[in-house]
């Protein structure tokens, strides 16, 4: 479980190389925004960890806020906030779209509950530690949203219309409500197209 942030992290390398999405580009921008003020933070506070025996373990001798608790919540409330606000609107064509908005936001809550009781129990963190990180992330993460949401979605296709964008094909999903679905009914359109067309070349 305490290497779960890393596996987030790889998934979202992963993610952005496959995909070039500006608004999963915004997603892991927050993510290390959010590493770097947890890491400010327990720099300033220097409340040290419940387990001495744990230093020579860690690169932070110091536990308030947990990072594994705030990196957890952040991820946990922006998928909550992205589910609500960017997936809100249902595709008549996929009657489970609803199930599965609640299975994404139910199963990333349950796993960041997971990492965050693993801390305590391993003695990394005390509850205190845990409690703070997780309403820091939950908080820095909201703001995020509505600043990815009402100040960088307006200039993404400004930006995928620069030279460099076209290079790296970098683009903006915004306005297709459900990527996926989109995907899956063009990628079969485009698949039978192709499709009579070599059946038709084959008869000739």
């Amino acid at each position: 479980m305490s290497l779960t942030p890393f596996g987030v992290l790889i998934g979202f390398v992963t993610l952005i190389l496959f995909r070039r999405d500006l608004h999963t580009v915004s997603f892991l921008v927050g993510l290390l925004l959010n590493e770097v003020m947890n890491m400010v933070l327990k720099y300033i506070i220097q409340e040290p960890r419940p387990l001495r025996a744990h230093i020579d373990k860690v690169s932070v001798p110091y536990g308030m806020p947990s990072s594994h608790a705030q990196f957890m919540w952040f991820f946990s409330m922006y998928i909550l906030c992205f589910v609500v606000v960017r997936l809100r609107y249902n595709n008549s064509s996929y009657k489970y779209e609803s199930y599965w908005k609640v299975f994404i936001v139910l199963s990333s809550l349950f796993l960041t509950c997971i990492v965050s009781y693993s801390r305590v129990y391993l003695l990394y963190h005390t509850w205190n530690q845990i409690l703070y990180g997780a309403l820091i992330g939950c908080v820095f993460a909201t703001g995020w949203f509505l600043i990815t949401q009402f100040i960088l979605t307006p200039l993404f296709p400004m930006i995928t219309q620069w030279r460099i964008s076209e290079v790296l094909m970098i683009r903006d999903t915004t306005l297709i409500p459900n990527i996926l679905w989109f995907e899956y009914t063009h990628c079969r359109q485009e698949t039978r197209a192709r499709s009579r067309k070599l059946v038709s070349m084959k008869s000739q």
